[in-house]
């Protein structure tokens, strides 16, 4: 069983038909297509597909003018390209740990390393589920600092009335496989802010503004457009969207249903603000449990799984560089070191749902 199967068809093919009729492949009408679709579903005044998230990010920080030295609150636990994108531009990534019920950004621990040395803050909609926005705005607010959600799971998700991605400065959204709708590779920033606008606009193609027939480079930037090709899968994606949601909401509720007997583990939860989409099922397994042995015996019965994600303080080159050392940010290591993401997609019946509980419970009991 997989980890994860994108949910596409032949609408897909016929969009890339006809994008590959024109014989213009680069960013074009269909990538602006797909950027209007996700402007009108989040509600914000801009959006701007790119490459990938991870280069929707990194432009998000150059555009805000983040610069060498300067220090950017990173949410620890996530896959490294958050804190990547800090560390290319020159500045420090200061660590931030998690709360264990929802693998979101400690407002705690936020507020104790916010200092006048923040330049930005990062925080994650993990798995799918929203950070609690609100406290961490107002925080950001007293600093006057940036906020820049990390939206790559969370497309569709809500926080209270309002989308994930809309909630603060700038929010980024991935198009990975592993994500509700897939181009492939993509991303796209999403912002209600002018000026921001125009210069994600500039540096998202060489820094470059058409005069005539050609281009005058204001600036040095970047080459992070989506192609055509994507932006028309990603057209196609949006039609079957507000099925994904659904039925991901809905395997969700019978896997936690499932699962409530076996015991050592902790499914997830739904936090108080709501708007938690499934991304990924995630479980955390108790200390008694050795979490590796256990995706290696899930594995061997053709259960295909992983660890949830990442917590970056424990990662070899951050420790080299920032001195931080194992365990430092204690939840975010507990998330890493004991967390599991099961198979789990809209095609998944209930029969596989009963043999993913049922490999589950075979493999712990071989603990």
């Amino acid at each position: 069983m997989r980890l994860n199967l994108p949910l596409l068809d032949h609408h897909e093919l016929e969009e890339v038909e006809k994008v590959l009729q024109t014989g213009f492949l680069t960013q074009g009408p269909k990538v602006a297509e797909f950027e209007e679709l996700v402007k009108k579903l989040i509600g914000v005044d801009y959006a701007f597909a790119t490459s990938s998230c991870t280069t929707a990010l990194h432009l998000s920080l150059a555009a805000l003018g983040i610069k060498p030295g300067e220090e950017v609150l990173v949410q620890d636990y996530t896959f490294p390209a958050t804190a990547n994108v800090v560390v290319q531009l020159g500045a420090i990534p200061v660590f931030v740990d998690i709360n264990l019920n929802t693998f979101t950004m400690d407002l705690d621990d936020l507020e104790t390393k916010l200092s006048p040395k923040t330049r930005a803050i990062i925080p994650v909609d993990t798995f799918g589920c929203s950070v609690d926005m609100d406290p961490i705005n107002e925080m950001a607010s007293r600093y006057d600092i940036p906020v820049l959600e990390d939206a790559a799971c969370a497309f569709g998700a809500m926080y209270k009335d309002r989308y994930c991605g809309s909630l603060s400065t700038l929010g980024c959204f991935s198009f990975h496989p592993r994500k509700a709708i897939t181009t492939g590779e993509g991303g796209m920033i999403l912002t209600n802010d002018t000026y921001l606008a125009e210069r994600i606009s500039l540096l998202r193609s060489h820094g470059g503004v058409r005069t005539g027939y050609w281009f005058e480079y204001q600036d040095a930037g970047f080459n992070y457009r989506m192609s055509d090709i994507q932006g028309a899968i990603g057209v196609a994606q949006m039609e079957k969207l507000p099925y994904i949601l659904a039925r991901k909401q809905e395997l969700a509720v019978s896997l936690t249903e499932r699962l409530r007997a076996v015991k050592g583990i902790r499914t997830p939860l739904q936090p108080a603000w709501g708007g938690h989409v499934y991304q990924s099922y995630v479980i955390l397994v108790d200390e008694s449990i050795d979490r590796n042995a256990l995706i290696h015996r899930l594995r061997e019965q053709d259960i295909e799984c992983t660890i949830g994600t990442y917590a970056c303080h424990d990662q070899p080159f951050f420790q080299r560089t920032y001195g931080y050392k194992t365990g430092q940010l204690k939840n975010s290591h507990v998330a890493f070191t004991k967390s599991i993401a099961l198979p789990f997609y809209p095609q998944l019946t209930n029969v596989d749902l009963d043999r993913i509980q049922e490999a589950l419970e075979k493999a712990i009991k071989q603990q």
